[in-house]
């Protein structure tokens, strides 16, 4: 599980005179959890692009965000964690083109015709769309606009700019401006005009379909449906007008759903439950589906020489690389293949609703009747957790554990509405969600009510231990570099999230009252069970004191605990050495949680009780 963590981030189709080439980068956790790029040749050859001890990430916005491009004719251009620079990989190896300093650059885009490559150049918190020279010299500044920037594009012609930007309090799901300036010949723009978008209408993603025009996704009618924007302003027809999603949160910049293939788009869409990959015709409006048996389709996708480019994952396959022909709709697997277990050991997922609440479950293996069960509670919040074969979620069916993943109200993917159900209200409707799908296995027979427990990471890790403090569903938790404490978290956390919890449980001081009344740390007196935390030390976004603080109060208070840290590590793991840690540490606690035996990983002791 450890060797197979994660997936492929960003793709990119190249047509070449042999034939089209797909890059892509992959982690690597068994060499210290860096981003390799990998090309693969039309000849099928794979090749690694990125030379040993090279990592392609970046911290803009902390969560990072598009670090490479492929450079026409050969090479590659790509940020680097380690000091977080841009470099060129041409017949050599790589050059810096950014000096050093606290830039940090994210969203990397090479704009047809000019020997530069564009990106978002983050210095503490201030963003800007800058050119980098390919050949060297100065960074330009192209455009200072809204403090935070994503999706810099320029148009067929190179006559004018676009981007999407947003300020404070509003994240990127909630609203968004869709921005178009002329580009002078100095390649500075000009003036710029918000062509879509606004307080309320998120537009994620626009790409130039000719100079006056831009297909464009964005939500005025509450799902991100893909809209005809001209450069004036005037809104065109919906092309997709659907209850379905045709993009996602954009928690990095970079992420697309979209992608021209001459003159038709090839987009990633659906649900949460369900994610597809088809090609539209904008002239009649067919939508043809390629994606096969396919469950969900990363956010990433991109088409060239006739053929598209894509992240697909099924039950049974973990998310990999493909290569499809637009006309015949053959697929070809292009990623290297992961180590699996027998097809024996996988769990057989199934969406199920409860009361209103989207859900996932994956059945223990050799189990009958009642069994224990553990909620998985995703990120974000405004995240959601895919329908498809997750390893870390078989290590522990495979040993008789059920698990439900939980979309509880905030989850993107089912529309504004259902992901706004959140609002104000982080803290009481995703506890609420996750006891109802909890209760409703129970009601089922599938679920052992004295044997349930809840995890999660990060804004999963909060609803893990608010569901500890604020239910008594649960026999205990484990959190992952948990928010414990929400006011101090907004004041201590990075400037991207730093408004955040305005919408999720309201501005500061005139609702403090809400803080105090939701807060795991001040009533973590109350909690239902034992909580192993674990927490990365090196962690911008959620500082490990968070997790020290909560430990505290549950051991002053008579309550079991456990708290694991990992140097070296941010916010998540990336080295297989923590992976494998964390997840025994896990299984550990289950089986005192529980009452089994876990005899293939070492004891985990829970400190504190009566």
């Amino acid at each position: 599980m450890a060797r197979a963590d994660g997936g492929p981030q960003w793709v990119e189709a190249v047509s070449t005179p042999a034939g089209v080439e797909v890059w892509w980068d992959e982690p690597r956790p068994h060499e210290g959890g860096r981003r390799c790029v990998v090309r693969r040749l039309p000849g099928g050859e794979r090749e690694d692009a990125l030379p040993e001890g090279w990592n392609a990430r970046n911290r803009v916005i902390e969560y990072g965000g598009r670090s490479w491009r492929p450079l026409p004719g050969g090479g590659l251009v790509f940020t680097h964690w380690d000091d977080q620079r841009v470099y060129r990989i041409g017949g050599a190896g790589p050059v810096p083109l950014t000096p050093p300093g606290p830039a940090r650059y994210a969203d990397l885009f090479l704009p047809p015709g000019r020997d530069e490559v564009w990106a978002v150049r983050e210095i503490e918190d201030v963003r800007d769309l800058v050119a980098v020279p390919l050949s060297g010299g100065g960074v330009r500044v192209i455009a200072k606009a809204q403090r935070f920037l994503m999706n810099p594009r320029l148009s067929p012609g190179g006559g004018h700019v676009s981007w999407i930007g947003w300020d404070h309090p509003n994240m990127p799901w909630d609203g968004t401006e869709l921005c178009v300036a002329p580009l002078g010949a100095d390649g500075v723009a000009g003036p710029c005009t918000v062509v879509a978008g606004g307080p309320r209408e998120s537009v994620v993603q626009a790409e130039w379909r000719d100079d006056e025009t831009l297909y464009a996704v964005t939500d005025p009618t509450g799902w991100w449906n893909v809209h005809e924007i001209g450069r004036d302003g005037v809104r065109g027809r919906n092309l997709t007008p659907m209850e379905l999603e045709f993009g996602n949160a954009p928690w990095k910049p970079g992420l697309t759903w979209m992608a021209l293939a001459g003159d038709r788009l090839v987009l990633v869409y659906g649900t949460a439950d369900r994610r597809r990959l088809g090609v539209l015709d904008p002239a009649t409006g067919e939508l043809r589906e390629l994606g096969g048996e396919a469950t969900h389709w990363g956010s990433t996708v991109s088409a060239a020489g006739g053929k598209v480019a894509a992240v697909r994952a099924t039950p049974h396959t973990p998310p990999e690389v493909v290569l499809i022909d637009l006309g015949s709709g053959e697929r070809e697997t292009v990623s290297a293949p992961r180590p699996l277990p027998d097809r024996a050991l996988l769990p057989e997922p199934e969406a199920m609703t409860v009361e209103g609440v989207h859900a996932h479950v994956y059945p223990p293996l050799g189990v009958r009747g009642p069994a224990p069960y553990v909620i998985f509670v995703h990120g974000g919040p405004t995240g959601s957790s895919p329908l498809m074969l997750d390893l870390e979620i078989a290590y522990f069916t495979s040993r008789g554990l059920g698990v439900a993943e939980v979309n509880y109200g905030g989850s993107a993917g089912y529309g504004r509405a259902y992901r706004e159900r959140l609002r104000h209200q982080w803290g009481v409707v995703d506890v609420q969600d996750c006891a109802k799908v909890a209760r409703g296995l129970v009601e089922l027979g599938r679920a052992d009510a004295a044997r349930i427990a809840i995890r999660g990471g990060s804004a999963g890790g909060w609803t893990t231990v608010a569901a500890l403090v604020h239910s008594d569903v649960f026999a205990g938790g484990v959190a992952q570099y948990a928010i414990t404490d929400p006011e101090s978290w907004a004041a201590e956390t990075h400037d991207f999230e730093s408004r955040y919890l305005d919408g999720l449980i309201g501005p500061l001081p005139e609702t403090r009252q809400r803080y105090t009344d939701r807060s795991p740390l001040l009533h973590a007196h109350r909690a239902s069970g034992p909580c192993l935390m674990l927490h990365g030390l090196e962690d911008a976004i959620v500082d490990v004191s968070q997790a020290e603080r909560f430990v505290a109060e549950l051991d002053r208070h008579g309550k079991r605990w456990a708290l694991l840290t990992f140097p070296g590590e941010q916010h998540g793991w990336r080295r297989e050495e923590t992976i494998v840690a964390a997840l025994e540490a896990e299984l550990a606690f289950y089986g005192q949680l529980f009452g089994f035996e876990t005899p293939e990983v070492a004891p985990l002791k829970l400190e504190g009780g009566k």
